[in-house]
């Protein structure tokens, strides 16, 4: 055991030559700073209070400190200290400065008015955002509400410079005002140069173009003598002859303008509830003009329309029985005086159904068959009213 032991370091001695349990942990035995222990103990952990060489006059309880009454030359013009200038002064900046000197004991915000109707005061985070004495002297009240500051001074530019990142960063930049405030001040002046640059070219753009009435240019003669269109005739006396009627204003579009070869303009011309060109007696905007032979065209136009009309309702005013004459239907250029004969169109339609169900059964189809060009009229009649009622394209047609 002697051989084992004689290996290990001895175990740490106190002031009074104790020795240090080596398992006691290290901020155990570390004494505090303000005990000035040059080597580790644990003096400290006993009860040090009760050692008759312990005295508490180890700094002066209540004694009065030096206070200044007046301005030091070389202090913070803000706060009086020496220790600082007004540059480096963390205080805020007080409308009456250490020169002069005011007491530190300032009044609170919510004593100065204790009017129940005045500005609230939000004792839990110390803010007043109104003017408690919006009727005082500004010159004499320093204190003008928490809103004073956030609209005014370098709290106003802060401002702008958050709304920008916002903005920019909305828009897909890459840009944080808290991660990188360097680069958000940096982007937010470059915006501020090429916007203010972008102004200025855009009120030259608009001068160059429209002129500036604010120069001191000489005026044109024209406007200097009052020239206008409106014309007045004087006699030797001064009288006026001619020119004293109401002149009449006239439109800012071009006037007497026609296009196409019209002679008149659009709306010179009415009919039926529909304008047109009095020239060519045309309802249709920006047509050709076609003169007298667009007027004799629509007016032949015209009259056949109503020819048409009168025939056809005269032909329904007298229809022809059915039982004397049948007229067909089939064509568009039919002889007026084409008769059919009802034996030979009902021989017709049965022959027609008997064609259809060959076609529709191959079996009973005919080996020799005959070919025969020559149709009657009949036949085409029977086809005709057959393919109607079976083969008309248009007669599934959906109707909405």
């Amino acid at each position: 055991m002697a051989t084992a032991s004689a290996g290990l370091a001895p175990a740490e001695v106190d002031e009074d030559g104790k020795e240090i349990n080596p398992h006691i942990p290290q901020y155990m035995s570390s004494a505090p700073w303000y005990l000035n222990a040059e080597r580790p103990s644990l003096k400290h952990q006993r009860k040090w209070k009760s050692d008759p060489n312990y005295t508490k006059s180890w700094y002066d309880r209540g004694a009065k400190i030096y206070q200044a009454d007046k301005y030091r030359k070389g202090a913070c013009e803000n706060c009086g200290a020496m220790t600082h200038d007004s540059k480096a002064c963390m205080e805020r900046p007080r409308k009456v400065g250490a020169k002069n000197l005011r007491i530190r004991e300032d009044t609170a915000k919510y004593l100065l008015n204790l009017d129940v109707n005045s500005a609230h005061y939000d004792p839990k985070t110390r803010s007043m955002r109104e003017d408690p004495l919006p009727d005082a002297d500004p010159n004499e009240k320093f204190y003008g509400g928490d809103n004073q500051y956030r609209n005014s001074g370098e709290a106003l530019e802060f401002k702008q410079l958050n709304i920008h990142s916002w903005e920019a960063f909305d828009k897909g930049q890459d840009m944080h005002m808290q991660a990188a405030p360097s680069q958000a001040e940096l982007l937010y002046k470059n915006y501020k140069v090429i916007k203010e640059k972008l102004k200025s070219q855009t009120k030259d753009d608009i001068l160059e173009k429209y002129g500036n009435a604010a120069t001191e240019g000489e005026l044109p003669r024209e406007l200097l003598l009052g020239q206008t269109e409106r014309e007045v005739e004087y006699d030797r006396a001064g009288r006026i002859i001619k020119g004293q009627e109401k002149a009449l204003p006239r439109s800012k579009y071009e006037e007497d303008v026609y296009i196409n070869n019209h002679t008149s303009v659009w709306g010179s011309w009415w009919k039926d509830h529909q304008w047109g060109y009095k020239c060519c007696k045309q309802i249709i905007r920006n047509s050709y003009c076609t003169g007298a032979a667009g007027i004799e065209a629509a007016e032949a136009a015209t009259d056949l329309m109503k020819a048409n009309i009168a025939r056809k309702e005269a032909t329904e005013e007298m229809p022809t029985p059915l039982e004397e004459k049948r007229v067909a239907t089939w064509g568009t250029e039919i002889p007026d005086d084409l008769v059919l004969d009802e034996k030979l169109l009902a021989e017709a339609l049965k022959k027609e159904d008997q064609r259809k169900r060959e076609e529709k059964d191959e079996r009973k189809r005919k080996y020799n068959v005959t070919w025969n060009d020559e149709v009657t009229p009949e036949q085409m009649e029977a086809y005709r009213m057959k393919r109607f009622q079976r083969d008309d394209p248009m007669n599934n047609f959906p109707q909405h």
